[in-house]
């Protein structure tokens, strides 16, 4: 079996749900932590993530990316082509898979930000967009699993690029 390692990297705007978002996911829906303490830094976590169909478990270079805001926040939003350009610049050209998550859809009667223009600017970014929920547990997994997916399927084309080559 092959194991196949990537590094998530989530940014966006302090506040966001970032870390909210990651540690639902990590804990599998079971650890939503209240009282929160802005992160300051880095925090790792580590899941491994079995990619349906496949043999083949996903999950360091920056190999995908999730953005995050908030759609109750449109400063956010807009900071969102700031914090994509950081990270692509750190890629060196490298293809990067990657999300937008709007995140604490249960906010929703306070949206700023219509699921619509998300979609657009995420098409428009090459990115596959999610709404999310971290306090309800709504959609948690499908950013991560979306970018397994793609991550995996990068690996499957470098993969025979490489055999062509042979």
């Amino acid at each position: 079996m092959v194991k196949l390692r990537a590094r998530c990297i989530l940014v966006g705007d302090a506040a966001v749900g970032k870390s909210a978002l990651s540690q639902m996911f990590c804990s599998d829906g079971s650890h939503f932590q209240k009282n929160y303490s802005m992160t300051a830094g880095v925090e790792l976590l580590v899941k491994s993530v079995n990619i349906p169909e496949t043999s083949d478990s996903v999950w360091g270079q920056p190999s995908v990316v999730c953005l995050v805001f908030e759609i109750s926040s449109l400063d956010s939003f807009k900071s969102c082509s700031r914090w994509l350009e950081r990270v692509r610049a750190h890629c060196n050209g490298l293809q990067l898979p990657g999300v937008l998550v709007g995140n604490k859809s249960d906010l929703a009667s306070r949206r700023e930000v219509e699921t619509s223009v998300a979609q657009e600017w995420a098409r428009e970014q090459g990115l596959q967009y999610h709404e999310t929920s971290a306090k309800e547990m709504e959609n948690c997994d499908a950013p991560f699993m979306s970018l397994a997916q793609a991550f995996y399927a990068l690996y499957q084309d470098r993969r025979q690029m490489i055999q062509r080559l042979g």
